[in-house]
């Protein structure tokens, strides 16, 4: 997939504030000072696409972009940030998790989780939320070239046992440098097959028009089916 165009939609405070749901959407997460906007800088192929900054926690708002007018990306606030009042924080959080459990156009959630670091109590919890609440999702495992391949490989391997048990089978495991440029390529695969799963789901509706809607949540196509990983 080729990235001809990312066109900045809106910031917006909650679910209500979201663009209509005409559009599929891919939705960027990870804990406060994972490297979030650098991922989705690499990912645009654009460096201010997203804003970054040494402050943990400064994407407080849901920051929409249309990309190639077919698709939405979605940075969301990450979570774990200590700057600002625990009742904005919590708002924050409240916006969020209102968006993954509500927003039906929601195709695929990638979490990010630091490469540098052992298994964080608040990554696994997050993790064990999105597959408890039937959130598709990946895992991207960012900063891989900050660490030794050895030590990359150690973390990944020890936070995949840590999930094992809430699994009938692991989550998709990707890895990115925003640094080093590796992972586009990989994530913009499982983008563009996860459209072409999307195209063609609403290609074979509209041949059976006399078939009945389904209900919002059951338009994302099935993860489990579709994906080419």
């Amino acid at each position: 997939m080729n990235i001809s165009s990312a066109i900045f939609d809106c910031s917006a405070p909650d679910l209500d504030s979201c663009p209509d749901e005409s559009l599929p959407e891919f939705a960027f997460i990870g804990r406060s000072n994972v490297g979030k906007s650098s991922v989705l800088n690499l990912l645009a192929g654009q460096a201010g696409l997203a804003r970054v900054s040494p402050t943990p926690g400064f994407t407080k708002l849901i920051n929409i972009f249309t990309m190639n007018k077919t698709w939405r990306l979605v940075d969301l606030p990450g979570y774990g940030f200590a700057e600002g009042a625990k009742k904005a924080s919590a708002k924050f959080n409240r916006a969020v998790i209102n968006y993954l459990e509500h927003r039906p156009n929601l195709s695929l959630v990638f979490a990010l989780i630091d490469s540098e670091l052992p298994p964080q109590a608040m990554d696994v919890e997050f993790v064990n939320w999105l597959a408890g609440n039937a959130v598709p999702f990946v895992l991207v495992f960012t900063k891989t070239d900050k660490g030794t391949p050895a030590t990359v490989a150690a973390n990944i391997a020890a936070f995949s046992a840590r999930i094992a048990a809430g699994f009938e089978q692991l989550p998709a495991i990707f890895k990115c440098s925003a640094t080093a440029k590796h992972g586009r390529h990989e994530l913009l695969a499982v983008i563009a097959e996860m459209m072409a799963a999307i195209q063609a789901e609403q290609a074979a509706s509209s041949s059976t028009p006399s078939a009945q809607p389904k209900p919002a949540r059951q338009r994302r196509p099935d993860i489990e089916a579709a994906r080419p990983w």
